[in-house]
């Protein structure tokens, strides 16, 4: 294309992909003026002129306004801050169209009931700050009052869904019957009736202080490498494996009063599995029953390992397993 010919209409037309009648359009409201005319009636237009019209295309395609090319092309507006606000805008909507088919996804699976359609979209569609509402509010009615650490009611605040952009249709059920669970009000007294009692102790406020925290934390650690030893294959009664249950033992220890490490270790070795009631914070685990549904559906839409109480059976006879030679 040279730069300094003048082309007709009809060419700008073919080359642009505009139809006339859009390229004299765009004329007439003063975003895009042709170069020059031949005579009144035929306008021409140059190479530059050709590119302006192919970026109003562009623009008008990726659901820009007038008003905003007209400012993109008068300079009151960079490129960058149009692409900047309507990338939000398509991203916006790109939202709200995943989540239409995620329900629409779950309608066909479920085939669901009229009445639940409403409830579906209407929960799916929850900005991100209306679900962090709904969560808070939650928390807030079940652990208002407790005589525990603030810094422990964190780690039950953080115990909240994610709902990914593209849920699946599991985890879009998921969402559902958990929004749905946070919201039922005898779920919500009976969750909360259980912290009163597991924390109803006057050293309630001790046993849930970080430095506790990081004890529980480096116990479950603990319980992890036992498994991981387990897996890999080591043998119950090697002098490795017994170690392991040793230090497992000294952590226990820790949580537990009136009871020597070596007495517990002898326990651990030669007498029962270890009981999950023998674990660090027994007194932390009391109310787990209850909060099992809600951790399971928050780690399906979180797409999280849930736990195996197989493994964790297996685990337990390991641990029973290691005895003194």
């Amino acid at each position: 294309m040279d730069d300094n010919e003048l082309y007709p209409i009809g060419d700008v037309a073919r080359r642009t992909g505009l139809s006339v009648s859009a390229i004299r359009f765009y004329a007439d409201a003063g975003l895009v003026a042709p170069t020059g005319r031949t005579g009144s009636r035929y306008r021409l237009y140059d190479v530059q002129t050709i590119a302006r019209l192919e970026l109003v295309r562009t623009l008008r395609e990726l659901g820009a306004s007038l008003d905003d090319i007209r400012q993109v092309l008068t300079d009151e507006a960079s490129l960058r801050d149009l692409a900047t606000a309507h990338l939000e805008l398509v991203e916006g909507q790109m939202r709200r169209l995943r989540a239409r088919r995620a329900v629409l996804r779950t309608i066909v699976r479920q085939d669901s009931a009229t009445e639940q359609v409403s409830l579906m979209h209407k929960l799916v569609s929850m900005s991100d700050d209306d679900r962090d509402r709904l969560f808070d509010r939650f928390w807030d009615e079940v652990t208002d009052g407790l005589s525990i650490h603030p810094t422990f009611v964190e780690r039950f605040r953080h115990m909240r869904p994610h709902l990914p952009t593209e849920p699946t249709t599991e985890q879009l059920e998921a969402w559902i019957k958990l929004a749905d669970l946070v919201q039922d009000n005898h779920f919500r007294q009976s969750l909360r009736d259980a912290f009163q009692r597991a924390f109803s102790s006057s050293r309630a406020l001790q046993v849930t202080a970080p430095p506790v925290m990081e004890r529980v934390e480096r116990h479950r650690q603990l319980l992890l490498e036992a498994r991981a030893a387990r897996r890999a294959g080591l043998p119950a009664d090697s002098a490795q494996a017994r170690e392991i249950a040793d230090r497992i033992a000294a952590s226990a220890a820790e949580f537990t009063e009136h009871l020597d490490t070596a007495g517990l270790a002898g326990r651990i070795r030669t007498d029962a599995p270890v009981a999950e009631s023998q674990h660090a914070g027994q007194s932390l685990s009391r109310f787990n029953g209850l909060l099992g549904r809600y951790n399971s559906l928050v780690a399906t839409i979180n797409g999280t390992p849930q736990g195996d109480p197989e493994s964790a059976a297996a685990d337990r006879e390991w641990l029973a397993a290691t005895r003194a030679t």
